[in-house]
């Protein structure tokens, strides 16, 4: 047995960071998007609460966001002096609320539910909290801890990290899961400050709060770290940044080594540590000096702590042990049960006297008489090259392997994890996801894995809305979805965004304003906190009224709108001239806040070619018809370059200059935002960059400032390059003042166009409507018709110029009109369902027969 400690930890008197909550005065403790609230505000309101509850000790659910009213809820109910069982809101409460039976319930925005003046439960002296450890979220099996494992493990991580007073971290962890909840104790021991945030780190609010509050310590778990690779952390400005924080999992030695320097390079030191909910938060911590020398450590036990190597099984001795388990509510009687923590974690000591994790003595599994290791499987496919969680049961190996997409790809990860685990083929199951499945508190979901496999994206029926949102998801995008996935890192653009928006819509009673980058789980979550979408009891879903209105993207019903002045306008039904322009802005608008959306400059470059292909590839099949079976066209019209070979006068071949426009404006920005020092302009200036180019576009190239090679007419893609670039700006306003200056340019730029003040006045006023009114209400009767000929927009364009060529001589411009939205759309029901499965299945089967 080989054993490693280190000397005493400080006092543990019961949760300090209440007793001292007002000697710290004016001090910032919370950061929220609400604002800043003081520790002695922050005091006023947790005293406030705990009157509220004051009487006999009771058994308190609090639903823990990362909110200034959970954190409040929390600590008025420690003041109180109660049990508090602190739950990730949602399904996840809802499943403990009714194992437990709470006589209290608080929720994250604030309300109190007091079901009981007395407990039901015998609770335990020395019981405070009740947590979920991270595999057993939503099961009844708790964590019992005392308020001496809290405060202890508190002091223990202040003294291993050196919080200061001036410190500020974003907890960017839930507030349910230990490592999150051991921050915001940690910080507020100190005084020092905490920005609560439910942002992605890959979001560019979390970055702009993070400045704004001078965020110093940035905590996460290896997929944290994940995002910050593909979000261009490297490049990232925060100024006061000193420390970075990684727990909750192994994080591969490449990457810690790779931080380490990288944190050398721009002055923040990283810590590695390791803990487990079971005591109370941490166990141990990586000195930053040698982060860089061994990152496959996780270095010594807090202070007061000890840990020894008993049969290869890592076992803690120390204050900040658990109690015990809790099974269910009479658990919550029993006393200490567990003196000694054997984690369940395989590790060794080092001549080194640092302490390694090399596994799970759990993850192992038989499979045909062959005992499998599997995470020496994963680190094995790790080295490989291949991203892959591996599971096990029943003499099968279960593999979700990130990427893997096509037959060959999962074929190769299967021959893979089999030569890794020494097991044949036939053992070994593979699934391919775009993501590899995350708890909420962000460490591999291993149990996912193998129900991944029996998955059926597709089987969801949607009666107005699928099962939840990752099957909704999984059915309209067709691929498969994970809680931590958002519309925009699964691939989605302006071509799909109508449907998914709208379907999300009906299925959560009204539409987020981020919901493109709002992570699926937060998404149902959200679904779940609705009291519209909970159905009365014992009510039939048939007797619930239909809404008479339903919120739309203003987006939606601006494309719709645009497309039937566009095709009535030429038919002769009427002339309104201008929607066109006002289309090429919206589609600015939507790649700025899908394809644009993720920071990684590759990934953007590589959503912005595949969207122009699905704009290049149905266009290019009408051009192709038109001009071998009708005669119309010229060469250049096939390969989209009529505004480059083109005369300068009106004709035919100038029919489709709105969607060369629109592949050149695509192919432009692919190449501008794949460059790195543009990729950080963008992230530093998300606003100036694209309004900077726009006003260069329009002051150079729609005017004849420079002497272009290429007809200068008013269709041509460079003359109106400056619309697509005005619609990126407007994605990227936040502020009322950048809606101000915003509008000044759209009516300087917009206005000026062609002179003619009914066709710009036109365009500047949905550009404006745009701008100012995202989202909109609508009668629900029109939103059928609104969400087809929205998604068929581009469909119907490129339609109606043949069919009107058919029927401009016999003069009936209703029905050319009617007749050509109804081609367009017909079309794009032939191309989005009947060819693009087809062309599905011959790739499919292609790729299976090629060697793995």
């Amino acid at each position: 047995m080989t054993a490693l400690a280190t000397g005493p930890h400080r006092g543990t008197a019961p949760l300090p960071w209440l007793r001292d909550l007002r000697s710290h005065g004016t001090r910032v403790a919370l950061h929220s998007p609400e604002g800043a609230v003081t520790y002695a505000g922050l005091a006023d309101r947790v005293d406030a609460l705990a009157a509220r509850l004051a009487g006999p000790r009771r058994l308190v659910l609090v639903r823990g966001r990362t909110t200034t009213a959970s954190v409040v809820a929390l600590l008025g109910a420690q003041q109180a002096g109660h049990v508090v069982l602190l739950a990730a809101a949602g399904d996840t409460a809802d499943a403990l609320s009714a194992a437990y039976d709470p006589d209290v319930v608080l929720d994250a925005a604030g309300g109190v539910e007091e079901r009981r003046h007395r407990s039901v439960h015998d609770l335990h002296p020395d019981l405070a909290l009740l947590l979920s450890t991270s595999g057993s979220t939503g099961s009844p099996r708790l964590v019992r801890l005392s308020a001496d494992n809290l405060a202890a493990n508190a002091a223990q991580i202040e003294a291993a990290l050196g919080t200061r007073p001036d410190d500020c971290a974003a907890l960017v962890l839930p507030l349910s899961y230990c490592y999150g909840l051991s921050v915001l104790h940690t910080h507020l021991a100190a005084g020092a400050a905490v920005l609560l945030t439910e942002a992605s780190v890959v979001d560019d609010c979390f970055w702009a709060a993070a400045r704004d509050a001078g965020v110093s310590t940035l905590p996460g778990v290896p997929h944290t770290f994940e995002l910050l690779d593909r979000s261009g952390f490297d490049r990232r400005d925060l100024p006061r940044l000193r420390r970075v924080t990684s727990a909750g999992g192994r994080m591969d030695p490449e990457r810690v080594h790779a931080l380490a320097e990288l944190g050398r390079r721009r002055g923040f030191e990283l810590c590695v540590m390791y803990g487990q909910c079971e005591a109370t938060a941490r166990i141990a911590c990586l000195p930053p000096d040698l982060a860089a020398t061994h990152p496959d450590s996780v270095g010594r036990p807090v202070p007061g702590s000890t840990v020894t190597i008993e049969d290869g099984e890592i076992v803690l001795d120390g204050p900040n042990v658990m109690l015990g388990y809790a099974q269910g509510p009479a658990d919550l009687a029993l006393g200490r049960s567990v003196r000694r923590l054997r984690t369940g974690d395989l590790g060794e000591i080092g001549p080194d006297g640092l302490l390694r994790v090399t596994g799970r003595r759990a993850r192992f599994v038989k499979v045909l008489g062959h005992r499998v290791a599997l995470d020496v499987v994963e680190r094995r496919l790790a080295e490989t090259g291949e991203s892959a969680l591996v599971a096990g049961r029943d003499g099968l190996l279960a593999v979700a392997a990130e990427g893997a997409t096509t037959a060959p790809a999962r074929e190769r990860v299967r021959r893979a994890t089999a030569r890794a685990a020494g097991v044949p083929a036939q053992a070994v199951r593979v699934a391919g996801v775009e993501h590899l499945p995350r708890l909420v508190n962000g460490k591999p979901d291993h149990g996912a894995v193998l129900a991944l496999l029996d998955t059926r994206p597709h089987a969801a029926e949607d009666a107005g809305g699928a099962d939840d949102v990752a099957a909704l998801y999984a059915r309209l995008l067709e691929r498969p979805v994970g809680p931590e996935d958002t519309f925009v890192s699964l691939g989605g653009d302006s071509l799909s965004y109508v449907e998914v928006s709208l379907r999300l819509e009906q299925h959560l009673g009204h539409l987020p304003p981020s919901w493109h980058t709002t992570s699926v789980g937060a998404l149902e979550r959200l679904r779940a906190r609705t009291p519209s979408r909970t159905p009365a009891p014992r009510q039939p879903a048939t007797a619930r009224p239909r809404p008479l209105t339903r919120t739309v993207e203003s987006s939606v019903w601006l494309r719709a709108l645009a497309i039937v002045l566009v095709v009535g306008t030429h038919a002769d039904l009427f002339t309104l001239q201008g929607s066109a322009n006002a289309l090429l802005v919206i589609a600015g608008y939507q790649l700025a806040r899908f394809q644009l959306a993720d920071p990684d400059p590759r990934t953007r470059a590589r959503r912005l070619l595949a969207s122009a292909g699905r704009v290049v590839a149905p266009t290019v099949a009408v051009v192709a018809f038109a001009h071998l079976a009708m005669g119309l066209y010229e060469p250049r019209n096939l390969v989209l370059l009529n505004w480059v070979f083109g005369e300068e006068r009106l004709g035919p071949p100038w029919r489709f200059w709105f969607v060369e426009a629109l592949v050149a404006a695509l192919l432009l920005v692919a190449a501008l935002v794949r460059t790195r020092p543009v990729a950080a302009l963008d992230a530093r200036f998300p606003l100036g960059l694209p309004l900077a180019l726009s006003v260069l576009a329009w002051a150079l190239l729609r005017w004849p400032v420079l002497p272009l090679p290429v007809p200068h007419m008013h269709g041509s893609a460079l003359v109106v390059l400056h619309l697509v670039l005005l619609g990126w700006a407007l994605a990227r306003a936040r502020t009322r003042a950048q809606h101000v200056l915003l509008t000044g340019v759209v009516l300087v730029m917009v206005m000026t166009f062609s002179h003619n003040a009914l066709r710009d006045g036109l365009t500047a006023a949905v550009v404006l409507v745009l701008l100012w009114v995202p989202v909109t209400r609508v009668p629900a009767a029109l939103v059928p018709a609104l969400r087809v000929l929205a998604a068929a927009s581009l469909y119907v364009y490129l339609a109606h110029w043949q069919l009107l060529q058919v029927l401009w001589p016999l003069d009936v411009p209703l029905l050319a009109t009617a007749a050509s939205l109804a081609v367009g759309v017909g079309y794009w029901w032939l191309w989005t369902g009947p060819l693009t499965r087809a062309a599905r299945t011959v790739r499919e089967r292609v790729s299976g027969l090629r060697p793995a």
